[in-house]
């Protein structure tokens, strides 16, 4: 079998275990929403399509380098299969820590996954797939060091932000819940706030329901993880900004000018430096920071596609 045959081997069989993953992960958070204890066995079924998927994303990206002599990030198909990578990784880290009991970021982690991978793998990227010889600018160490920083904390800070886009579903679901009950529709961000907050005035009587006291577990669980993932994605991405200034002083003699893609770097480092300002901020936490994070996924996507490497 020749290098290409194994990579096509590789990605189809990826592709196939995310998607017995997603529809899974799917059905077991319906699950675990609802408690229908029926679909619970689904959850490591897909499980174990994501462990597949981390080792297969993990020898193609191997292979790959060994067969380039390069690392593997050297063009948007490159670092679409490593962003899909991080997803899994992210996935896999957490699964080893809380192996023990289910996680709902797995909901994030797989679909996010078999998106980029299903892109990457898509017609769009086919000239892309046989890589060509690097640049004199790609041909330096920094290429490891700047890009895959830059590209795990995209799979991090997505991954976190997708966190914040779920619990501010969940927030506006029931502040509109609650306003409707009211018989009042007009309603602001300062008034969702308010809700949350007689809700939680409120917990002793919120929590004679076993139903509402696992969702309200629930929602606290997302914002930790959304907290905690993108503080790890906030420092991949310093990382990674500090190494592409130092390799652009070393190829073009400047470490900042300002490109369409240092900008956007630069825009995305902002938008979650503000995040972190609401969250230590008691004016400002709550409701204000997840907004904040939920921008950041727009955010990152066009600094991602906003140009070449």
């Amino acid at each position: 079998m020749g290098y290409y045959d194994f990579e096509q081997a590789a990605m189809l069989k990826s592709v196939d275990t995310l998607l017995l993953g997603s529809s899974a992960r799917a059905s077991w958070f319906e699950s675990e929403w609802w408690h229908i204890d029926e679909v619970i066995g689904l959850y490591d079924s897909s499980e174990k399509g994501m462990i597949v998927t981390f080792f297969c994303i993990t020898g193609l990206l191997v292979t790959r380098w060994i067969y380039l002599g390069h690392f593997p990030l050297s063009d948007l198909y490159e670092s679409l299969i490593f962003l899909s990578w991080g997803f899994s990784l992210i996935h896999m880290v957490f699964y080893l820590k809380f192996k023990k009991r289910k996680n709902n970021l797995s909901v994030i982690t797989a679909p996010s996954a078999i998106f980029t991978q299903g892109f990457a793998t898509s017609g769009l990227l086919t000239k892309m797939h046989q890589s060509a010889i690097l640049v004199p600018a790609l041909q330096s160490q920094w290429l490891m060091m700047h890009v895959s920083m830059m590209v795990l904390g995209y799979a991090a800070l997505l991954c976190g932000s997708l966190l914040s886009v779920a619990l501010l579903v969940i927030t506006f679901r029931k502040a509109i819940k609650i306003i409707g009950e009211n018989n009042n529709f007009s309603f602001s961000f300062e008034k969702i706030q308010y809700m949350n907050e007689r809700s939680n005035v409120l917990l002793n009587t919120y929590f004679l329901s076993p139903k509402n006291y696992y969702r309200y577990q629930s929602t606290q669980q997302l914002d930790r993880w959304s907290y905690c993932i993108i503080s790890l994605g906030f420092i991949f991405l310093t990382i990674g900004i500090l190494s592409g200034a130092v390799w652009a002083n070393e190829v073009w003699g400047s470490y900042w000018n300002w490109d369409p893609k240092e900008t956007w770097a630069f825009i995305t480092w902002t938008v979650f430096a503000i995040y972190f300002h609401t969250r230590t901020n008691t004016n400002l936490e709550g409701v204000n920071s997840t907004l904040v994070a939920s921008m950041g996924f727009l955010i990152i996507w066009i600094c991602y596609f906003g140009s070449i490497y």
